[in-house]
Parts: structure tokens; C-alpha cells; sequence
């Protein structure tokens, strides 16, 4: 797909993180975004830091969990461009589960859930309808994480779940697409290949009351800050990928309708031949005993 001026780039969780770098990604191709996030103020922000390099920018606070919140959103970018061309459902959040995966809270994985894989689910019932209807192309790119799309991690079992979630509802989008002739694209994104600064660690901040956690949390870590200090003290370096470096591999992806959106890497590359290997020779999941898991 041709990304050019004149175009709509819709993207959530765009306060911040992947998700601002995308907008920002988009902005300098010419393209008017809309921008979604639930937090209000770092969401004027960035809207404001966009509108002051000249772009089109309409934001607007948006609960990606809630399916009338995901189409008053979409109502609002349509009323004000008339068309949307891409689609980012990049909100996320880690619920901060811990321990075994059967003493997580019921809390935990509702929260994750209804952001996760609800969240991309509402966005693309709210927006691809219209997408469609539209007739020019489009492209609809899902946030998934290699924690769970490439191979599941134990430590974070229920975030893992939910985005091993959102490649299978990527895959099931794109042959839907492909069934109709659509000239609507698909895509999920790794972002990566190492870790990346975002407010993921801090989702807590978000938390809704309806999905409250029932016990005091246990980890120490509040934050991607204290817990990089207490690895670096451990004598551990941690490698980062920029957002930035996410946001051009998201556009090149578009531009080359790859469905794959993942960076080159050594390690993913293990990772997936380990897991495609054990289902080949029906052998256990080795791969999945090195964890530390406590």
C-alpha cells in the first residue's frame, strides 16, 4: 500500500510508547491521524506536539475495552476526515499477574483480556466495516508482542496468552480479507527485537476499578526504571530497541503489505525454529524449561 498525503492513519494507545511513534511516523509521510488513548493529559500532549509540526491531528480519549467507546471513536474520526486508510490497534497493558498461572487473579486476565484482545477486536468491528465500504486501500496492523506470537513466556503467562491471541485473530483478519478481493491489508507487529521504553510497566496507572487487583502485589518492581536498576546491579545489561526504529518497521511493512512484522533477530529466530521443531517431532516443550520462574 501507498502511504500519501491526504491519507488517515488511525492509531490507539497513542499517548505514548509505540504507539506515539507511530503518529509521529505517520504525521511525517502527510498523513492525518487520529490519535486514541485512555489517558487524557499525556494525550493532549502529544496531540498538541504533533499539531505544532503542522500535522492534521484529531484526538480524542477512547476505553479500547469498551465497544461504544471504540465506536464513538470511530464515528469521530470518520465525521472529521470522512475516511480512515490505516488502523493501529496498539493499546495494551500488563495486568501484573504473579506467581503460578493457576494463583493469577481472575482480575488479571479480565483486565488483559478486555484491552488486549478485546481492544483489537472492537477496533477492527468499529472501523474495518467502514474501511471497506470506502473502496481504496487500507491496512490494518495488530500490536502483538514476541512474549506470546513467537514463543510463550512463563513469566508473563496471562500477557503472553493475550497476545498469542492477537496473532490468531491477525491471521483469521487477513484470510477473511483475502476471501473478499479486499484491497485492505493485515498485518501483526513484533515490536523488538529487544525491549522496548514504554508505559507497559506502569499500566497499574490505568487500572479501572471494575478490574482491581484483590491482593497486595508482590514484585518490588513498580516500574521499567527500578527494575532495569535492580538487573544492571545484578550485573546484567538490558538491550532496547527504540520506538522509533518500531514505528519505521511498521511503515515498511505497510508499504510492502507484509503480514510478518517482524524485526531480524537472532534470538526470535531460535525461539520460533525451537517451538515449529517440538510440534514437528511431537516432542515437550524444552524451550520452555530454562525460564526461572520464581
Amino acid at each position: 500500500m501507498e502511504l500519501r498525503q491526504g491519507q488517515v492513519a488511525v492509531v490507539t494507545g497513542a499517548a505514548g510508547g509505540i504507539g506515539l511513534a507511530m503518529a509521529r511516523r505517520f504525521a511525517a509521510e502527510g498523513l492525518a491521524v487520529v490519535l486514541g488513548d485512555v489517558e487524557e493529559a499525556p494525550l493532549a500532549k502529544a496531540a498538541e506536539e504533533l499539531m505544532a509540526g503542522g500535522a492534521q491531528i484529531l484526538a480524542r480519549t477512547v476505553d479500547v475495552s469498551e465497544p461504544d467507546s471504540v465506536r464513538a471513536f470511530a464515528d469521530a474520526a470518520y465525521d472529521t476526515f470522512g475516511a480512515v486508510h490505516v488502523l493501529c490497534n496498539n493499546a495494551g497493558v500488563g495486568s501484573g499477574a504473579e506467581g503460578r498461572m493457576w494463583e493469577h487473579e481472575p482480575n488479571d486476565w479480565k483486565w488483559a483480556f478486555a484491552v488486549n484482545v478485546w481492544g483489537v477486536f472492537h477496533g477492527i468491528q468499529a472501523f474495518l466495516p467502514r474501511m471497506l465500504a470506502g473502496g481504496e486501500p487500507g491496512h490494518v496492523v495488530n500490536t502483538s508482542s514476541g512474549d506470546g506470537g513467537i514463543a510463550p513466556l512463563p513469566t508473563a503467562s496471562v500477557y503472553a496468552v493475550t497476545k498469542s491471541a492477537v496473532v490468531t485473530m491477525t491471521e483469521s483478519l487477513y484470510a477473511h480479507l483475502k476471501a473478499e478481493g479486499a484491497p485492505v491489508g493485515a498485518s501483526v507487529l513484533f515490536p523488538g527485537p529487544h525491549m522496548l521504553r514504554t508505559g507497559l510497566w506502569e499500566s497499574h496507572r490505568n487500572r479501572p476499578e471494575r478490574y482491581a487487583k484483590q491482593r497486595p502485589r508482590k514484585t518490588p518492581y513498580r516500574s521499567l526504571d527500578q527494575w532495569e536498576a535492580a538487573m544492571k546491579e545484578a550485573g546484567h545489561e538490558i538491550a532496547f530497541t527504540p520506538v522509533e526504529e518500531v514505528a519505521e518497521h511498521v511503515v515498511d511493512g505497510i508499504r510492502a503489505d507484509r503480514f510478518w512484522m517482524l524485526p531480524a533477530s537472532e534470538h526470535s529466530d531460535r525461539q520460533i525454529r525451537a517451538r515449529s521443531q517440538s510440534m514437528l517431532d511431537r516432542a515437550n516443550p524444552s524451550y520452555l524449561e530454562s525460564f526461572i520462574l520464581d
